[in-house]
């Protein structure tokens, strides 16, 4: 009888070598906490990428405003425009005085108080034109009339009917937001799904229910276009007409810093004019998707 022989299993995984991951074959022993921590860079760094992007023209825009004055321009020319740096100087003593405060406290309450009147009233009207057919054709010829007739014309109507004071600013911004709205709003009305409207009467629906479950939701969107254009244009009459006759106020401020030969603190009024319109319309912007979240979850359902 022979031997036994000692045979030892031989597991060739158990000490090979490890080998290097090829070229561009991903890592397979890293561990997951590196990988999230990668990934969650390169995420960042995309992000911070396109918000370069989004705002470059604005940087080269800065830029441009805070050299060009001092290496671009001739020296007369720098009188008349100021370098940025300069304008933003101006804007931090009018805050640390408090001037800038309240003159934009005064351009708010009047924007706000007209903005406000002509969106519910643009709204309700442009409801009523939209659904009842016979209004539309009476009020239809004279709307057109007025929409036509640009706010800044009947800017001397409105200081001499209602004289300087607050209620002749209030009611010629109301007028210029009116239209915007009520245009979007019997637009988006009568482009409402009639098959939605259809569905929505077969069910019993009252006209009221109608309005409020249908109507207004489908509605939305375009009524926002129309309330942020009011927006912009609300800002820019209140403006001009603050510059005919006013103690107070964005449109004051520039005006009399121009004629008091203060540049600085007029481009620092403009500038913060700039800044209003912005402020205004991202606020819009957010107002409109509360409102309209309804559209994204069933977007996302469908999906």
């Amino acid at each position: 009888m022979s031997a036994p022989t000692l045979t030892t299993d031989i597991h060739p995984t158990a000490h090979a070598p490890a080998t290097a991951p090829a070229a561009g074959e991903p890592d397979r022993h890293r561990s997951p906490a590196t990988a999230v921590g990668l990934s969650r860079i390169k995420r960042g760094a995309l992000s911070g990428g396109r918000a370069l992007w989004r705002t470059g023209a604005i940087l080269l825009f800065l830029l441009l405003w805070e050299f060009g004055p001092l290496y671009l321009a001739p020296a007369s020319t720098r009188v008349f425009l100021p370098p940025l740096h300069d304008v933003l100087a101006a804007l931090g003593s009018l805050i640390a005085k408090g001037q800038l405060q309240n003159h934009l406290g005064a351009s708010l309450t009047r924007s706000a108080s007209g903005f406000g009147i002509a969106v519910v009233s643009a709204v309700v009207l442009g409801l009523l034109v939209a659904w009842y057919g016979a209004l539309d054709r009476f009020l239809n010829p004279l709307l057109e009339v007025f929409r036509n007739t640009a706010a800044l014309a009947l800017l001397p109507v409105f200081t001499l009917l209602l004289g300087i004071g607050e209620t002749s600013k209030i009611s010629i911004v109301a007028y210029a937001a009116f239209f915007p709205v009520l245009l979007n709003t019997i637009a988006g009305v009568r482009t409402v799904d009639p098959l939605l409207i259809r569905a929505a009467r077969s069910l019993g629906l009252s006209n009221f229910t109608l309005f409020q479950k249908v109507i207004l939701p489908s509605a939305v969107p375009t009524i926002f276009t129309g309330i942020r254009m009011a927006g912009t244009s609300s800002i820019l009459v209140l403006i001009a007409a603050e510059m005919v006759g006013a103690k107070a106020g964005l449109g004051y401020l520039i005006v009399n810093s121009q004629s008091s030969f203060l540049i600085p603190d007029m481009y620092a009024g403009i500038l913060t004019v700039s800044l209003l319109g912005l402020a205004v319309n991202y606020l819009l912007v957010a107002v409109e998707r509360r409102f309209s979240r309804w559209r994204t979850a069933v977007g996302s359902g469908n999906g």
